[in-house]
């Protein structure tokens, strides 16, 4: 059995304070991914630059301060790369990969965007390298058989059932029209799997990101942008796939909630 967990922990230091050594401490997870780091590793406290029983890469961004990835793996990987050979966004702090035993696994930051900005051009200019990327990862691992798990913040949801107030958003970045197209294509054309998703089709969410404005926790009135996407033969093999929801507002760490999936696969 291998579980692997991704989350965006909206600054991996502010978040050490509010409970995620202690949910480190306690997760069953394999590997974990992590998102919006928004730290040097230099800047990390010694709680989590040292952390025992976890193989570590970060992978922060050249701009201080914003995005960063990592992955924590209790296995050391026999590979890691930093970036998917993109000019551009190899040094914004958005993708890391390594390899252990018959797995790729990834670490994503998609850019969030801002409908009329240059945000917005940005994440077009990221999907479009990505899905490259995408691609050529999938044969790869196809010619090496092995199997390819993407974690992160997609920043995309993509269904109406993804988001409690679609209605509101259909102008909005995340869920527009062109995104989501994106976003299709790579389940469809590309070959990847949702394996939230597949083992919930008919459920609203479960979300994994709420703002920290009104009360939209409390009202689950949330956002599905975390994504587990597997190629086929290792989403077939998952057993069980959830969100880490925290009982109450106020145990809260992130405005993200950790993605947990579990796979029959042995490391």
């Amino acid at each position: 059995m291998t579980i692997v967990t991704s989350v965006n922990v909206n600054g991996i230091r502010a978040a050490a304070k509010k409970g995620l050594l202690e949910w480190l401490a306690t997760t069953e997870a394999d590997v974990i991914c992590l998102q919006e780091v928004r730290s040097e590793p230099e800047q990390l406290p010694t709680e989590l630059s040292d952390l025992p029983g976890w193989h570590a890469i970060w992978a922060p961004s050249a701009s201080k301060g914003r995005a960063g990835v990592a992955i924590l793996s209790r296995q050391q990987p026999s590979r890691t790369v930093i970036g998917f050979g993109s000019a551009e966004f190899d040094i914004s702090g958005r993708y890391v990969e390594i390899d252990l035993p018959g797995l790729t696994i990834a670490s994503l930051y998609l850019p969030s965007g801002e409908v009329g900005t240059e945000r917005q051009d940005e994440k077009e200019r990221f999907m479009a390298e990505f899905l490259v990327h995408l691609t050529e990862l999938r044969k790869r691992a196809e010619s090496e058989g092995r199997e390819v798990i993407v974690c992160g913040d997609w920043n995309i949801a993509h269904r109406e059932a993804d988001l409690k107030n679609w209605k509101a958003n259909q102008k909005s970045a995340g869920f527009l029209p062109e995104e989501r197209a994106w976003l299709s294509r790579v389940l469809d054309e590309v070959g990847y799997v949702d394996v939230v998703r597949t083992l919930h089709p008919d459920q609203d969410g479960p979300y994994t990101w709420w703002s920290y404005r009104g009360r939209a926790f409390d009202n689950d009135s949330g956002w599905r942008i975390d994504l587990v996407c597997t190629t086929e033969g290792i989403a077939r093999r998952c057993t069980e796939a959830y969100v880490e929801r925290p009982a109450s507002h106020a145990e809260r760490w992130s405005d993200h909630a950790p993605v947990t999936a579990v796979f029959d696969h042995k490391l």
